[in-house]
């Protein structure tokens, strides 16, 4: 870069204590220039030690700056930090990640090079804890079947045009273009970000040579949550952008209907009984093949935790699809301004 421009860093975080160290080891490391950057902490209230640590850094660290978040929410604490910040590129940054030490150099670079709004990374998903149940969770969320053609989570051999991106790195236009993160958004707000992207014109890059650390949760009930909050919110995105931007959103909700009716209607007509045993019997393979094929050299124990793990993350995903579409699709809760409560489950 012959020119390098001023970044800010913005990063929303609640309750983060546990990674705040780590995480400041890895900003304050950056191969970027200091005095060329910003880093703008959102706090959502934390009820732990999270605030006072961030301040103990800022205090040493000039560059670093504190704000208070009181909505609590992703999509309130990003708008705030991008509307305290001065960069002319803005870089989303996430507390439960390790990103390699050039991420902000290389991510500013690409942004340029490719002419884009908008660049991002891939994840390299890492266990949550050190258990098989973790690590089955890492396998089924990086597979085809577990979350399809998603490209951030597969990876790739070369920079393409994407629907989305982990975090993202955005020229600060963009927001003056599109507007900022849609506060009605608890989950999915990139989703729907990006969706606005690129239904205005503008260009997304996934950059699979940047790879992200990002630690999944650490068990199937949390797990759960999570998918069920992604199905949940992503019938409003839709609303909001007017079409779907992927079609593979679709799959989880067709299955878990296509359940419920041939259940239902296996009461009346017993073929249908027989269509239900067929439609799990082929999921079931799947599951069993797949799994087995990640699995065989690691014991049967990780073989049934990743053999669990794709029905949680189907099902989570389709039940909370389905609720979407009754909340926003029929009922317009969103037309109330309400905002769908959402715990955090890490």
């Amino acid at each position: 870069m012959t020119d390098i421009p001023f970044i800010s860093v913005v990063i929303p975080c609640y309750n983060e204590e546990k990674y705040i160290p780590s995480l400041m080891e890895n900003l304050l490391s950056q191969d970027y220039p200091k005095d060329k950057s910003e880093i703008i902490f959102a706090d959502g209230m934390s009820t732990d030690r999270t605030k006072l640590l961030l301040n103990e850094y800022a205090r040493v660290w000039p560059q670093i700056l504190v704000i208070d978040n009181p909505g609590r929410y992703v999509p309130t604490g990003l708008n705030a930090a991008i509307q305290a910040s001065h960069g002319a590129v803005v870089i989303r940054m996430d507390a439960h990640s390790i990103y390699p030490l050039d991420y902000w150099k290389v991510l500013v670079s690409k942004l340029a090079d490719h002419q884009a709004d908008n660049v991002g990374g891939v994840w390299d998903s890492q266990p949550g804890a050190d258990t098989d149940e973790a690590r089955a969770i890492v396998l089924a969320t990086s597979h085809p079947l577990g979350i399809g053609n998603a490209g951030y989570r597969l990876g790739g051999d070369r920079d393409a045009e994407a629907d989305t991106v982990p975090f993202g790195c955005f020229r600060r236009d963009v927001f003056d273009r599109f507007g900022y993160f849609d506060l009605q958004l608890v989950r999915n707000q990139d989703d729907e970000f990006n969706g606005r992207i690129l239904k205005n014109g503008g260009k997304i890059v996934l950059i699979p040579s940047v790879r992200i650390k990002y630690f999944a949760r650490e068990n199937r009930r949390k797990l759960s949550r999570m998918f069920y909050q992604y199905g949940l919110f992503k019938p409003l995105v839709n609303i909001k952008l007017g079409s779907p931007a992927t079609l593979r959103q679709f799959a989880p909700p067709v299955f878990v209907i296509s359940l419920i009716l041939l259940i239902v209607l296996s009461f009346w007509w017993p073929l249908f009984a027989v269509l239900f045993c067929l439609e799990i019997l082929l999921y079931g393979t799947a599951i069993i093949v797949t799994s087995w094929a990640l699995t065989r050299k690691h014991g049967i124990r990780l073989f049934w935790h990743t053999a669990l793990t794709f029905p949680v993350i189907h099902l989570s995903y389709g039940t909370g699809y389905i609720s979407g579409i009754v909340l926003f699709a029929i009922l317009r809760q969103h037309r109330r301004n309400q905002r769908e409560s959402v715990v955090s489950n890490r």
